[in-house]
């Protein structure tokens, strides 16, 4: 009997819903996306429930034919590409021909629209994929679609969808994100009944992020600016003092679409390098423009993820104008450099100091170097390439008090169990097998960073702060103690933006538990009352952060990774610093945990030692 059939076509309509429908936000995205495609100039759009039982997207563009009204919710129907050519050089924002067709299959359809110059418009009722009406009807100029009951014939993904605030939060970021993407359109946006934002659509980058963020956002950005030629790079970027907690308020548009890349992202934080603080990220709002046979649009169904023909130059055009916002008006020599001296300095930097290949090179003109800033500022001018004018950055220092740790004392003379298996199971097999019992030999420190202890043929470099964090981190998961919270003198003022501030207030019965009173201050900020007794108010910021990116993940509030996130943090801040001497009892009383096995990795997976064998030094040194 045959195996293999060929799936019915609604079944196969509501697999391909799926790539694209994911949530009522991918909906409001595919929707707005399709509106400034049709030339509008103003958009509105409206939801309720979260966007679950309403979605209402009008706009002032072209409109739709009353011949192509029902054609266009037919899959691979679109106007905006004739045959395959088309897919070389896409500027459009919608191209599939895949939108109205996916959300037909999955929701309930009203499409209102008047073809410019038409003097009547077209109703459509569509439900489940399959037209039920059209009729003549009266209407402005542009096309309104209202999507109603999303998922009501697929329970199997109705079950998956999170509270209406949540959803409510990922359609607010979504039309925010849409809103920058075309600074030159008006977009209006309620929820509920009430307004979330307007912005004026004048086409001035500054205006919209004002409009979306507020005052005090905006005055904590700089202009950032870069261009060789073929990659152009405008827009803003954070001060290192406006850093934030996360990566939400990272904003990439290439030609016009927003886009998640790991290489624009890594561009912009190595251009930050020995300005911030650990934890902390930069926030953008950056404009690539480029050919677009230069970037391939068409890798996966949400259109979010694009590549690039030449990503190491759009590395540098993200890279260059970082730097260009972080120099400011820094004095400093302009440097020309010549063809024969980017050669030059080219071969120089094709390894890095240890004699490997740059991690994250960076190359413009010929010019290629580890990404490491100069230690003096200078203005780098680069013939066909970017130019950039880059800050003086003094090297961090750390400030923290030297104390005594008793914890780490008691920690060792409690004899804890083995900690749990679940953070070893993706440890690197070589690192898993530590000596136990062996004797050995304390020697020292290094660098005031890594313990050198000698046991039998093997000298071990232990990192003091690693080992020290993963035994304040099981510590104190094992003593499951309520935590305790400390009043703050002044209230540290957390702005994340409209999505985590909803997710913060709507969990925030989550965050007491956890040793944080936080209240509504204004629209989109909150306060911070209370926090864990042994956290320091400047980490409050990041931690928070980084617990909204797992409840953003889809993780649960109630769930052990937002507990482990303040554990690692309240560790963290507790541990031992490298950098700083420590007493001889703290460095035994570590060597001891570490030797023994009880101590392997930290609490986010690094090793805490390396082991250096005696033949391994031999070979090196030709004694063999």
């Amino acid at each position: 009997m045959a195996k293999i059939r060929q799936l019915q076509p609604h079944v196969a309509d509501l697999i391909a819903a799926g790539e694209v429908v994911e949530r009522p936000a991918s909906v409001v995205k595919e929707l707005m996306e399709n509106a400034i495609d049709a030339g509008a100039t103003a958009l509105t759009v409206e939801i309720k429930s979260g966007g679950m039982t309403y979605i209402r997207v009008t706009d002032n563009g072209c409109g739709i034919a009353s011949e192509d009204a029902e054609t266009a919710f037919l899959r691979h129907a679109t106007s905006k590409l004739r045959d395959e050519r088309g897919l070389e050089a896409i500027s459009t924002l919608g191209f599939r021909g895949e939108a109205l067709a996916a959300i037909s299959a999955v929701s309930k359809i009203e499409l209102l629209t008047r073809e410019t110059g038409s003097n009547e418009g077209t109703s459509l009722a569509v439900s489940g994929g399959v037209v039920q009406d059209k009729t003549a009807a009266g209407c402005p100029e542009g096309t309104t679609m209202i999507v109603r009951d999303l998922f009501y014939n697929t329970p199997a993904r109705l079950k998956f969808m999170k509270t209406d605030k949540a959803e409510g939060a990922a359609v607010t970021a979504q039309v925010f994100s849409c809103a920058l993407s075309h600074p030159e359109v008006s977009v209006r946006y309620l929820k509920d009944g009430k307004e979330e934002c307007h912005t004026p659509g004048d086409g001035r980058m500054n205006s919209c992020i004002y409009s979306l963020f507020g005052r005090d956002y905006a005055n904590g950005l700089h202009k950032a600016n870069a261009d060789d030629g073929a990659v152009s790079v405008t827009g803003y970027i954070s001060t290192p003092a406006n850093a934030r907690g996360n990566r939400s308020h990272q904003f990439f548009f290439v030609n016009g679409r927003f886009v998640k890349s790991k290489t624009l992202q890594a561009a912009l934080e190595q251009a930050y390098r020995n300005t911030l603080f650990t934890g902390r990220f930069p926030t953008c709002v950056l404009y690539i423009t480029l050919n677009p046979a230069d970037v391939d649009v068409n890798v996966h169904p949400t259109k979010t993820e694009v590549k690039f023909v030449k990503e190491r130059q759009v590395f540098d055009g993200v890279y260059y104008a970082a730097l260009s916002a972080l120099g400011g008006d820094a004095a400093g020599p302009e440097i020309a450099l010549t063809n024969a001296t980017l050669k030059a300095m080219s071969e120089h930097a094709g390894t890095g100091r240890d004699g490997s290949a740059p991690s994250a090179g960076i190359k413009t003109g010929g010019f290629e170097h580890d990404g490491a800033q100069p230690d003096r500022p200078y203005s780098a001018r680069m013939p066909g390439g970017f130019v950039s004018r880059v800050p003086s950055v003094p090297e961090a220092v750390d400030y923290a008090p030297i104390r005594s740790h008793p914890s780490l004392l008691y920690a060792a003379q409690k004899n804890e169990p083995q900690p749990a298996d679940d953070y070893y199971e993706q440890a690197p097999a070589e690192l898993a097998d530590m000596p136990s019992g062996k004797p050995y030999t304390v020697i020292g420190e290094a660098l005031n960073t890594y313990i050198l202890a000698e046991q039998g043929d093997s000298l071990w470099l232990i990192d003091k702060h690693a080992a020290h964090e993963r035994i304040h981190f099981d510590r104190l998961k094992a003593e499951k103690q309520v935590i305790m919270s400390q009043t703050l003198l002044e209230p540290v003022i957390c702005d994340l933006g409209k999505e985590d501030t909803t997710l913060i207030l709507e969990n925030a019965e989550t965050f007491e538990r956890l040793g944080f009173l936080i209240e509504p201050f204004g629209q989109d900020a909150f306060a911070v009352r209370q926090a864990p007794a042994d956290m320091e108010p400047f980490d409050i910021d990041s931690t928070l952060g980084k617990m909204m990116d797992i409840l953003r993940r889809g993780g649960s509030p109630d769930s052990g990774l937002i507990f482990d996130e303040l554990l690692h943090t309240i560790a963290c801040k507790a541990a031992i610093k490298a950098g700083r001497r420590s007493e001889k009892l703290e460095i035994e009383a570590l060597v001891a945990r570490v030797l023994s096995g009880q101590v392997r990795y930290c609490p986010h997976g690094r090793p805490v030692a390396m082991e250096l064998k005696k033949s391994t030094l031999d070979r090196n040194f030709k004694r063999t």
